[in-house]
């Protein structure tokens, strides 16, 4: 156990050094200055300290406020030497941080003793602490292995449903890759973005509602199969309504208005401008974008840059414009989700 005595008094500093450094595990270092004290005190953790209260560089109150003002000090048990026996100086003593007193004259037992009662309570301290930050290391991992098994069920369930309208699961890490560099792009925190990412691969699970007949079909569909297909939003925030984790509530609001439009003429709620949830806004960029580029039954693929200006043409109208302008923003990062070489799909 490391303990730091600061006495400007020579002989006080050298009677206290000699006491404590009587005991075979403390390591003790002694200062003169209160200055060079707490410089060294803002390198090392010592485990005690010892300030007296009457020194001409400053005293031992302003000490003690300056040691309880470094983060590692603010546990740390700290004992006032002093010879005055005022109960207001004590009083402001204790306020400022000072654990226990030991009067001068001291006796050199009643020393050892505080010292000992002090430094077992300190090992007790710093034994929790470690037994917290061991718990806290369990309970990390044993998050991350949460987490991962819910990010595997999502990407799995989204691409049994992306199989009932021929898609291969491309469709959905590619719609999930964009729309995070959109949020990205849009300042949210990375944590958000995360979650996006995740819950956006939801965004038609309502398609396993509708019939294989209208969901396949090869060519224009009748106004009656138009209105069946706009049902899988309900669906879709029919099957995750009601989620209790922030992923599932928010691929709850992805998957009822992913459809909405800017201007008020989508589907899913019948919203327009700000009334539309972000998530919802950001992945109908994402989709419309993959939907343009991806050759389907009915249309073939666009070129990329035909459905970027698609997506130019269409802010304020069918898109949030600033949803446009981060999507303009990030232009380049999700042109790498669409060369062939591109190994990977998890943008930034």
């Amino acid at each position: 156990m490391r303990i730091c005595i600061i006495d400007d008094e020579r002989i006080s500093l050298n009677v206290i050094r000699a006491v404590l450094s009587r005991h075979a595990t403390y390591d003790v270092e002694a200062f003169q200055s209160a200055q060079a004290a707490l410089d060294r005190c803002a390198e090392t953790t010592f485990d005690l300290v010892l300030v007296d209260y009457r020194m001409d560089e400053m005293n031992g109150i302003e000490c003690l406020k300056k040691l309880r003002a470094m983060v590692q000090y603010q546990v740390v048990p700290i004992i006032m030497l002093t010879a005055d026996n005022d109960r207001d100086l004590r009083l402001e003593a204790v306020k400022s941080g000072a654990t226990d007193f030991l009067n001068k004259p001291f006796d050199p037992e009643e020393l050892r003793v505080r010292a000992k009662n002090l430094l077992a309570l300190r090992e007790a301290q710093l034994a929790l602490m470690d037994r917290a930050k061991h718990l806290d290391y369990e309970v990390q991992k044993a998050t991350q292995k949460l987490v991962a098994r819910e990010e595997e069920l999502i990407w799995r369930l989204s691409r049994a449903i992306e199989t009932r309208d021929g898609s291969t699961g491309e469709h959905i890490s590619r719609v999930a890759s964009v729309a995070k560099v959109i949020a990205r792009e849009l300042g949210l925190s990375r944590a958000y973005c995360r979650t996006l990412y995740l819950a956006t691969p939801l965004h038609d699970t309502g398609k396993i509602g509708i019939s294989d007949a209208v969901l396949n079909k090869p060519g224009a569909l009748t106004p009656a199969e138009r209105k069946e297909i706009e049902t899988h939003t309900d669906i879709g925030a029919r099957i995750l309504q009601d989620g209790e984790s922030e992923l599932i509530r928010m691929a709850h609001e992805i998957a009822l208005y992913h459809h909405e439009k800017w201007d008020g003429s989508g589907y899913g709620g019948g919203l327009a401008g700000d009334d539309i949830p972000l998530p919802g806004r950001i992945a109908a960029v994402a989709d419309v974008f993959d939907a343009l580029c991806s050759e389907r039954t009915y249309k073939p693929a666009w070129s990329f840059d035909a459905a970027y200006n698609e997506i130019l043409t269409q802010s304020g109208k069918h898109f949030d414009p600033d949803c446009v302008a981060a999507f303009c923003a990030g232009i380049d990062d999700i042109r790498k989700i669409y060369q062939p070489a591109s190994s990977s799909t998890d943008v930034a």
